[in-house]
């Protein structure tokens, strides 16, 4: 039976090396990601399985491994709704299936084309740019870590293509690049035209919606298919996942796979994705949604970042709260100020009812907010 082998190795072409040799051999690859301190690292591979583990030491084998099904390619790690670790199973013809159509989406011509892969292996959304690249035989220049000038400077040595999350976008000037796919969290309001945006996630083997369009060969629905109606997207496709790790199967019997995500079918056809459905906050009766309200609160100049969450309110069932890093700790800003803000481009009742202002957010790996853990975030005293 193929064996499942963890790669724990930084980016670059040591860790391409060994995910060829592991496909080569008929087995499936598990990315750990090297940043991780050793109880997560533990915790993750008890979970998940692997045969072996290869890293800068060395091959290593495990006891308690398990092997995989013939045809499968990776085990991607997600935490989904319960922070305990999953593996998302992608096989090779999924894999392929999304190189195919991706690269169909953006014009990818493997001769005068290159891809830059600068964000975390251990995630779909970096770990698919060099699948994608090696499946069509683009050439790919992968980085261990990201690095703002040297994803710029990358443009002089013939780089095209760029995978990044909003937070690296913002640090860096990428009109140089023909396409700039942008995923991870919801993009900023003003945006250049080379770039675009996806949304996917561990499951649908990365992004399988840009600009609101469905890749070829995906299908997606919202609800039961009204258009302006918000709705539960689901997702039917190739490039969808095998299973969990555990061999449980969260697609549906007809093949559509709930996402969790919120969105809705616009008049144009295009798909607009609002957030997780538990993200949701429901005040006064009337719902709203995180990312526009932190979108519009972001555009004030007193505001260096922001994430918006919810609490329990007595009087109106949930309350939204603003989690406020200020530009200058000094003078934050004012409640009322970001009421204010939010009330004219969105609605009332959008309109923050708490703010706390912190010195930071608290991330993933890849730029998202984990709106879970806000609330554990020490305030600014004063």
């Amino acid at each position: 039976m193929p064996e499942l082998v963890a790669l724990d190795l930084a980016p670059g072409p040591r860790f391409v090396d060994a995910l060829r040799a592991a496909w080569d051999a008929g087995d499936a690859v598990l990315p750990v990601d090297p940043r991780l301190p050793p109880p997560a690292a533990t915790v993750l591979l008890d979970a998940l399985r692997p045969s072996r583990v290869v890293s800068s030491s060395g091959s290593v084998a495990r006891r308690d491994g398990s092997p995989t099904e013939v045809g499968d390619a990776l085990v991607v790690p997600t935490s989904g709704s319960t922070g305990e670790p999953k593996g998302v199973v992608l096989t090779h013809t999924a894999l392929a299936a999304s190189a195919v159509a991706s690269s169909a989406r953006l014009g990818v011509d493997p001769g005068s084309d290159r891809w830059v892969a600068c964000l975390p292996l251990a995630h779909i959304g970096g770990l698919a740019v060099v699948v994608r690249a090696l499946l069509t035989g683009t050439p790919c220049t992968v980085l261990e870590r990201f690095d703002p000038d040297r994803v710029e400077a990358l443009v002089g040595e013939g780089a095209t293509l760029v995978a990044l999350v909003a937070t690296a976008l913002a640090r860096m000037d990428a009109s140089a690049y023909r396409k700039v796919l942008l995923g991870g969290s919801a993009p900023p309001v003003s945006l250049p035209d080379n770039v675009v945006t996806t949304y996917g996630m561990t499951e649908t083997g990365s992004g399988v919606v840009y600009d609101g369009h469905p890749l070829e060969g995906v299908e997606v629905r919202v609800g039961d298919g009204e258009a302006g109606v918000t709705g539960e997207v689901f997702v039917r496709g190739p490039m969808l996942l095998r299973c969990y790790r555990d061999g449980s199967d969260p697609r549906r019997a007809d093949g559509w796979l709930p996402t969790g995500d919120a969105g809705v079918l616009c008049a144009d056809g295009t798909i607009a994705v609002h957030g997780r459905m538990a993200e949701m906050i429901v005040t006064g009766g009337e719902k709203v949604w995180p990312e526009p309200v932190e979108r519009v609160l972001a555009s004030h100049p007193a505001v260096a970042a922001v994430a918006v969450g919810k609490r329990p309110d007595p009087e109106w069932g949930e309350r939204v709260v603003a989690w406020v890093v200020p530009r200058d700790p000094n003078r934050p800003p004012r409640l009322r100020e970001l009421r204010d803000v939010v009330a004219s481009e969105l609605a009332p009742w959008a309109a923050p009812r708490e703010l706390v202002v912190v010195p930071d957010l608290p991330l993933t790996s890849t730029g998202k907010v984990r709106r879970s853990a806000l609330s554990s975030v020490d305030p600014v005293s004063g």
